[in-house]
């Protein structure tokens, strides 16, 4: 019977193909692309022993593996699989939103340049001060594990102001070592702890706050503001990507452009 060929198969190629590619994008962010290179391998050789030389005991043996296998990768990348799902989950509340509730994009986008603006003005001057701050902006992917750290946060739940900003980070304050989030267009908490970054690439006059921002970028969507107490320069970490010593305008420019699907 000769080999039929149709749509269907060219469909399945295809999805399979743009599985795999998002596969591999997702575990080379995750910096476990090796460790996707060498699953590749496994299944290659998988199929070839037990489909095209037909050894049944090996077969059998990889086949064992493989199923064992799946459970391991599910328990191993389990953060990589929780953010993969929360992204389908965002990409379709966005659909939804601007597709049934169109009239209110005026009114979050009115509520973003407002946050922008409080957030730079607060920057600028915590920048001339030397006054030391980390602010994390929620996107898709909810910070709800950082907010709640226990003792170490303070649950605030206020309107996002450069004074509130300001004051929760002056040097006396008792929230001024932790990291403020900004979730839904307000400040939720402050004093929160970051999973610290271990990236060998930043540089070594970049202190705790900044690998604490390029941590939680590397594990969310989320952006991560930075002010220097010793330096006073302003630093923003967005997907595991540091922007070094930006000026306001630059800040504002910048937030503006990924926050625009808020």
């Amino acid at each position: 019977m000769p080999f039929e060929f149709g749509i269907k198969d060219i469909i399945d190629i295809v999805l399979v193909a743009l599985m795999l590619f998002y596969i591999y994008r997702l575990m080379k962010e995750s910096r476990s692309l090796n460790v996707f290179i060498g699953i590749m391998v496994f299944v290659l050789v998988w199929l070839f022993v037990s489909q095209v030389l037909e050894m049944r005991l090996l077969g059998a043996i990889m086949d064992k593996l493989v199923s064992v296998g799946v459970i391991g990768l599910i328990v191993l990348f389990q953060e990589e699989i929780r953010k993969f799902l929360y992204s389908l989950g965002a990409h379709q509340r966005l659909r939804g939103v601007m597709r049934f509730f169109s009239s209110s994009r005026g009114k979050g986008s009115q509520a973003n340049h407002e946050n922008i603006l409080a957030v730079t003005t607060a920057c600028m001057h915590m920048s001339r001060g030397r006054v030391g701050a980390l602010i994390v902006i929620e996107r898709s992917i909810p910070l709800d594990e950082v907010i709640d750290t226990g003792s170490a946060g303070q649950l605030i739940d206020g309107v996002v102001s450069y004074r509130l900003i300001e004051n929760l980070f002056f040097k006396n304050s008792p929230l001024h070592d932790g990291a403020m989030v900004i979730s839904k267009h307000r400040i939720k908490a402050a004093g929160c702890v970051l999973p610290v970054s271990h990236d060998d690439k930043i540089p070594k006059e970049l202190g705790l706050r900044h690998r604490a921002a390029l941590g939680i970028s590397q594990q969310s969507d989320a952006v991560a503001i930075v002010v220097s107490e010793e330096t006073g320069n302003i630093s923003v970490a967005i997907k595991g990507q540091l922007h070094l010593r930006l000026s306001a305008e630059e800040l504002e420019s910048l937030l503006t452009k990924e926050m625009a699907e808020i």
